[in-house]
């Protein structure tokens, strides 16, 4: 949603300064502004409030400004206006392509100004945050599993290392270290930490739901990726995350789905009425083949 926002009101900015090169006028600022002048260009004003605009939109990407960073927005918008009056003057402005242009510059403007206005009135509650919780809590199910393991090439060399686990049960971390394949987790003794069953191969799932908390594979698990030998340290219910953690990414969402609703609203109660069929595409050119 930032990066649509950034766009229309970046071309929001340029349709200002165009408007402003289009009237001529010696003292007229961008059209729709009244704003102090941080600079003019052959009379024509460029407002505090279009470099603010521009700036606001630099933050909003990460990058804060900076004095050079505010220089470097003038000296853009200086070149922009400059083109801007020549294009002028030549009458670009009264031809069909920059007139449709301009039309769709506004109502992307304006559609965005609705967009913000209705954020504004319509923000997301702590009510509705705790519903949307506590509807996502109550889905959350299955199990979450503590895992280690010990990737080889063959399977004769995953046999060897069951039957020394056999032998000696406290070396799996040991043996994984020497002889894991799995760059991962080879340095942490084979290590998976908790992870969802789902994340990982259909075979290696199977094999891991079916041991009991503190034994391991007693035959190689085959996958994609060679052969494993499994250890299940521990397992637990899938929990969801505290409330707090997840509160801006909630937010975002509940607001995100808030705004659709809205629009499809709009749209599903007005009058749409296709007036012109596109033009059909010319017929391919006979192949040179068919002769």
């Amino acid at each position: 949603m930032r990066t649509v926002k950034s766009g229309i009101l970046l071309a929001s900015a340029i349709s200002l300064l165009v408007l402003s090169a289009c009237g001529g006028g010696k003292e007229k600022a961008a059209a729709g502004s009244t704003g102090k002048a941080a600079v003019t260009v052959n009379g024509a004003a460029i407002t505090e409030e279009t470099v603010a605009l521009l700036s606001k939109q630099r933050d909003a990407s990460g990058r804060p400004s900076t004095p050079e960073s505010r220089q470097a927005i003038i000296d853009s918008l200086v070149l922009q206006t400059v083109v801007a009056q020549e294009a002028a003057k030549q009458g670009l402005d009264k031809t069909p392509e920059f007139v449709n242009q301009m039309e769709a510059i506004r109502l992307s403007a304006l559609a965005n100004a609705y967009v913000e206005d209705y954020v504004k009135k319509n923000p997301v509650t702590d009510d509705m945050l705790k519903a949307e919780y506590e509807r996502i809590k109550a889905t959350t199910a299955g199990t979450e599993y503590k895992a280690r393991h010990i990737l080889v090439e063959k399977e004769a060399d995953a046999k060897a290392i069951i039957a020394t686990l056999k032998k000696t049960p406290a070396a799996f971390e040991k043996l994984a270290k020497e002889k894991s394949k799995d760059p991962g987790s080879k340095p942490t003794g084979g290590d998976l930490g908790w992870f969802d069953p789902q994340r990982m191969v259909p075979e290696f799932s199977a094999a891991l739901s079916k041991l009991e908390k503190g034994k391991f594979t007693e035959e190689p698990v085959k996958t994609q990726f060679g052969y494993h030998v499994i250890l299940l340290e521990d397992s637990r219910p899938v929990q969801a995350p505290p409330m707090e953690t997840v509160k801006p990414q909630l937010s975002q969402q509940l607001m995100q789905q808030n705004v659709k609703k809205q629009l499809d609203t709009l749209k599903a109660a007005a009058k749409v009425e296709v007036v012109g069929a596109p033009a059909s595409a010319p017929a391919a050119p006979a192949s040179s083949a068919s002769k």
